[in-house]
Parts: structure tokens; C-alpha cells; sequence
């Protein structure tokens, strides 16, 4: 489903991606690991098109190479892209936030509609016509999955879900990405929550300094003690 060759991107003149190769396969779910500052976000940014990869790499979404495309190009295309800082309209009820990421439906997937939504994420339900500015943190973060959704997405990134989350909305969104996946979605996320990602991932890829460190299960992980000091301790 997606597949990244020799991606390196800059801002200005600071190298922060080098040579990053992934790949993610259809309805898999893919955790990108490290600590604050490893070039995680930037991946994710780069994928979308909102960083410009430098020339050489290569970003095949579904068999297309996407690399150079505008955001809005990318996400016409079914990639749907949940940043860390939500960017939710708080003037706008969860409704009218929810009709703003509407999109056609796609081939092959059933369409994401608001009462299919709530079934993932009672709280909205609760609140349909609270405007945004009115919500909690955790509530935010679902309202922006869910506006991403309805886009019809086939493949999501999620920078860092459950960063500053109470434990029991992290378990909210634990199941609710499930849930996403379990509805045929592939799905990338960043995380620092080690426990949040053996949840909810089958693979992981450790990035430090920009550079892909390890890939493996989360299960091979665990079995590599050292692996996660040396990346992943704070």
C-alpha cells in the first residue's frame, strides 16, 4: 500500500530525514518509534507532501509515486493525515467539523458517515452540535480522526494519537484504531507510548536522527532489550 525508497528531506539547510526506507502493507498497521526530535513527524509530513522530499526519493502510494505532489493532491488520492496539533475548527460544531472532511466514497471500502463514526467514538455522539473550542484534549483528537475518516481515506497517518491523553481516553483510542483497522484501513502511526503501540501495531520501525534504526514485530522488539535502550530510553 505504501512503499518509501531513499527518502531524505530538509528544512532549510538541516538534514533531517536520511535515506528513510519503508514499506506498509495493505491493512497493516505500522508504528513509527524514536524520541521527541527523531524525525518521526517529518516522515509522516514528507509522505503527505506538506515537507518536500529532496530530489531521488521515491513515495509509491497504492502503485502511484506521490513524491513532489501538493497535500491536497495526496489526500484526493485517499490519504488521510491527522496531525499532532489537530487543527480542528473550534468555531464549527463535531457535526459541521465532520462535514468539512467529506469526500466520495472509493472503491472497495464501505464510506464513513457520521453515525458510523459515533459508533467508534461515543463521546462525539454525545456532543454533535458542541462547537470544537468546547471540547477536551482527547475529545479534539477523536473529532480529528473522525474528520480525517470521512474523508474515505484508504490509508491514515496519525502523529502521536495518544500524546497528553488520560488513560482512559489512550484506551478509548486504542480501540477505536482497531476498529479502524478491523474496517479494512492501513494505517501509519508515531508514537512515544511503547505500551500505546504493541496495542495496536503489527510492525514497528525505529527512527533515530532521521535514519531508519530497525524494523521488526513488536514482539521481536521486546525480545531486543538493548535495541530499546539505545533508541527508545528517555
Amino acid at each position: 500500500m505504501l512503499s518509501i525508497r531513499h527518502l531524505d528531506a530538509f528544512y532549510g539547510r538541516a538534514h533531517i530525514l536520511r535515506d528513510v526506507t519503508l514499506e506498509v502493507a495493505r491493512g497493516e498497521v505500522l508504528v513509527l518509534l524514536g524520541r521527541n526530535g527523531a524525525g518521526k513527524s517529518t516522515t509522516m509530513k514528507a509522505i503527505m507532501g506538506l515537507v518536500r522530499p529532496a530530489p531521488g526519493a521515491s513515495v509509491r502510494f497504492d502503485g502511484t509515486e506521490i513524491a513532489g505532489r501538493a497535500p491536497h493532491e495526496i489526500a484526493r488520492m485517499g490519504l488521510g493525515y491527522v496531525p499532532e496539533d489537530r487543527r480542528i475548527f473550534t468555531d464549527l460544531t463535531v457535526m459541521e467539523n465532520l462535514e468539512v472532511g467529506r469526500q466520495p466514497a472509493r472503491d472497495g471500502l464501505e464510506p464513513w458517515t457520521p453515525e458510523r463514526l459515533f459508533a467508534i467514538f461515543p463521546n462525539l455522539a454525545r456532543m454533535r452540535d458542541r462547537p470544537g473550542g468546547r471540547m477536551s484534549g482527547g475529545e479534539q483528537q477523536m473529532l480529528t480522526i473522525a474528520r480525517t475518516l470521512m474523508g474515505n481515506p484508504r490509508l491514515v497517518l496519525l502523529d502521536e494519537p495518544s500524546e497528553g491523553l488520560a488513560p482512559v481516553i489512550v484506551q478509548q483510542m486504542a480501540e477505536a484504531i482497531a476498529a479502524v483497522k478491523a474496517a479494512g484501513l492501513t494505517i501509519v502511526l508515531s508514537e512515544q507510548n511503547l505500551h500505546f503501540a504493541r496495542r495496536v501495531a503489527d510492525r514497528a520501525a525505529i527512527i533515530e536522527k532521521g535514519i531508519v534504526r530497525w524494523t521488526g514485530t513488536l514482539a521481536a522488539l521486546d525480545a531486543e532489550p538493548d535495541i530499546k535502550a539505545q533508541y527508545l530510553s528517555v
